[in-house]
């Protein structure tokens, strides 16, 4: 075995290298109608056939040539499927994880189907141990299932992480101490043989992104923990995915600077377009950043419902120029809408419907979790 390379990212941080995104969709992604070879292969009829049978009806004058018109094509059921998951960001297709055998066989994911569209933010939230974070994992190619297939702008996972077809950040920042901000931003474009250059344009546009231009020379250890996950961001946008894969990266933050990332986080969507798998145990934080809220059952997770949420988040879109704090008021403003509440009682209902039923002392349950302060995570 090679020695390993000082400035290699450790265990911690290998998945960023490798499950380092593509810039672009691969072809596979947006499928071409194609005309059956059957109507290709069949002969026309003669011109002077056709012509003369057109002239003795009057419909043309004399000389013209008819139009034909081939018959549009008639897709198969399955083929329908096969377009539909080509155009997908990540179509889960009936997907089991069991891990072990026996008396201690553990069934983490049970039939799970699921599709996110290109650009759509969907999180997944459920129970602890509902199986958010394998079901992640098995979509980076960091796992595989016992059953199904899981399928990334249509290709298998696994090519798809091959092509880096994604980015992925975690709930640690895992930087590497040794390395700058810069260099730790850079990595995966270093890795992947981008030329200097190139990668220092592309890391002055990232660190700008996400608002740390002037700490481009600092380490990690020089920086706060919202600094350090903001950093982990950039890097998993080096390579302009198409998807972002996030495994509760805001998790350990206080709830100030979570809010606040939470909105840049929007704002890095609006200008990337990126899709992005998001998991969470807050439900606030996927309401409010989500397009699409999907709610997981205890183990073995099964999708419980699928949670649509319509915020308007104009304020915080690139188109909007506004300041970083006005940014935040924006954010203020969304949380406390009629629209996030709403959307708050229905994922939590979806969540802990049994439990919003039978009320509690004081009140119906529902009722009273709903009074509750918008922002606060409420697992």
């Amino acid at each position: 075995m090679s020695q390993p390379d000082p400035q290699s990212p450790p265990l911690s941080t290998s998945a960023t290298s490798s499950a380092a995104p593509a810039s672009v969709m691969p072809s596979s992604a947006a499928p071409a109608s194609v005309m059956p070879s059957s109507a290709a292969a069949a002969s026309p009829a003669p011109a002077s056939t056709a012509t003369s049978s057109a002239e003795s009806a009057g419909a043309m004058p004399p000389g013209a040539e008819p139009a034909r018109t081939a018959p549009a094509p008639l897709a198969s059921p399955g083929a329908q499927r096969a377009q539909s998951a080509q155009a997908s960001a990540v179509h889960v297709d009936s997907v089991t994880r069991v891990f072990g055998r026996g008396a201690s066989q553990v069934v983490a994911l049970d039939d799970v189907s699921l599709t996110v569209a290109p650009g759509e933010f969907v999180s997944l939230i459920g129970p602890s141990g509902c199986g958010k974070s394998t079901l992640l994992r098995l979509v980076a190619d960091l796992d595989q299932p016992t059953s199904g297939t899981v399928e990334v702008f249509g290709r298998p996972a696994r090519q798809a992480r091959l092509s880096r077809e994604y980015g992925i950040a975690f709930q640690q920042a895992g930087l590497l101490p040794w390395r700058t901000v810069r260099a730790n931003v850079e990595l995966p474009l270093a890795l992947s043989g981008t030329g200097r250059g190139a990668r220092r344009e592309r890391v002055d546009h990232l660190l700008d992104l996400v608002g740390l231009a002037d700490f481009a020379d600092s380490f990690p250890d020089q920086l706060s923990g919202g600094m350090q996950q903001r950093v982990a961001i950039a890097r998993s946008l080096a390579e302009e995915p198409s998807l972002l894969l996030m495994d509760e990266p805001f998790g350990a933050l206080d709830e100030m600077t979570r809010e606040h990332l939470q909105t840049q986080l929007l704002r890095i969507c609006a200008e990337t377009r990126a899709a992005v798998v998001f998991v969470t145990h807050s439900i606030p934080e996927a309401v409010f950043l989500s397009d699409t809220v999907v709610v997981m059952s205890p183990r073995p997770g099964r999708i419980r419902e699928i949670v649509p949420v319509g915020l308007d988040r104009a304020g915080i879109a690139p188109a909007a120029a506004v300041s970083t704090a006005a940014e935040d008021a924006v954010g203020d403003d969304l949380r406390t809408a009629d629209a996030f509440v709403d959307a708050v009682a229905r994922v939590r209902t979806a969540l802990h419907g049994d439990l919003a039923s039978a009320g509690r002392p004081g009140g119906a349950a529902g009722e009273s979790r709903t009074a509750r302060p918008a922002g606060v995570d409420q697992r």
